[in-house]
């Protein structure tokens, strides 16, 4: 209860706009409303894939600005090419390795990164409880597995907002869909999200009056990738797969998964956990009882295990990420998610 009066004190302070500050360049925020697990990195890189193939964007200086959390580094920071996780964030590391064309910078204070940034545009990460910076389009996402509606206020949920904050947003994204997700199941999300209907045709759902887009996506996993570079691609055939996650909500990943391995061990960690000694312990272990096994893990952890200076090159030889994308479930609503980014 006194979190809850916290928060709708806090909200009903920036009710108005009075007090956000918009930068100077067009920002697109991409936030949750959930302490995690909704797969903001993966929709942070599909807004930069297509903002760089849009016209009006492909040969802008186009940013992503993070917070940068749990990193070692203070104030504001640019990422270099071989930026660490330990550093700059695991999060902010991945996005510079697989964009190294893209700025990418942390500052907790998100007014002064985005001055310091001074880019065309700048995609703003986990950004929408920073009230301060008024974005020009707000992404909110929720997952499919979990709807906010459903769940609850820290500690005894994982909601770190109110649930109406949903609503202040541009566009809703369902994330984590079934990829065989039907109109009806569709209606249904709206409903339970606190919709009245839902136009499939333009993506919008209405509530008390009011129109908002709302919009549906599907984890998309590639093919396995080393972490490091002596990885040996052979361990992917293995029948046998140890998995290693430090994510909020590694349930989709494990499922995919199943479905081609045997998953003999699940080493799992809190998000963003950072590996260290008595970790590399524990997969050693894991390694000499299943001596024919692949070692999994995701892209972020992959970013914090290469900061270990001390894992033996048996086991980097058979460490791998499972590399994941955000699609939408039909060519119309990437269309009109398309018109929204390149008309801000």
């Amino acid at each position: 209860m006194i979190y809850r009066l916290i928060l709708t004190l806090r909200n009903a302070r920036y009710s108005n706009g009075a007090r956000s500050t918009k930068a100077a360049m067009p920002t697109i925020c991409v936030g949750n409303i959930t302490a995690g697990g909704t797969g903001k990195t993966p929709h942070t890189e599909m807004i930069l894939r297509e903002l760089a193939g849009s016209e009006r964007w492909g040969k802008a200086d186009i940013a992503v600005l993070s917070r940068g959390y749990k990193r070692r580094s203070k104030g504001y920071q640019l990422l270099p090419a071989d930026a660490t996780a330990q550093l700059y964030g695991d999060e902010p590391a991945q996005i510079k390795h697989k964009f190294p064309a893209v700025q990418v910078a942390v500052d907790k204070d998100r007014l002064e990164g985005c001055r310091q940034l001074g880019s065309d545009i700048t995609v703003l990460d986990d950004a929408y409880q920073y009230r301060k910076l008024k974005a020009d389009l707000n992404i909110v996402l929720s997952d499919w597995n979990r709807p906010v509606t459903k769940d609850s206020l820290l500690p005894f949920g994982r909601l770190r907002d109110l649930p109406k904050r949903l609503y202040d947003s541009d566009i809703v994204i369902v994330t984590k869909c079934p990829a065989d997700l039907t109109d009806a199941e569709k209606q249904d999300a709206a409903r339970t999200l606190g919709y009245e209907s839902l136009n499939h045709e333009t993506c919008t759902a209405a509530r008390k009056g009011k129109e908002q887009f709302l919009l549906f996506t599907r984890l998309d996993y590639g093919k396995p990738e080393p972490v490091f570079a002596n990885g040996d691609i052979r361990y992917t055939y293995a029948h046998n797969l140890i998995l290693i996650s430090g994510i909020a909500e590694p349930g989709p990943m494990l499922g995919y998964l199943s479905d081609s391995y045997s998953i003999v061990e699940h080493l799992k960690y809190p998000d963003h956990h950072r590996f260290g000694a008595a970790d590399i312990r524990k997969m050693k272990v894991a390694m000499k009882r299943n001596p024919t096994a692949v070692f999994m893990t995701t892209e972020k952890d992959a970013q914090r295990l290469r900061d270990l200076k001390k894992i033996p090159a048996e086991l980097q030889e058979r460490l791998f990420f499972l590399p994941v994308s955000a699609k939408f479930l039909s060519t119309n609503e990437r269309n009109i998610f398309i018109d929204k980014l390149t008309t801000i």
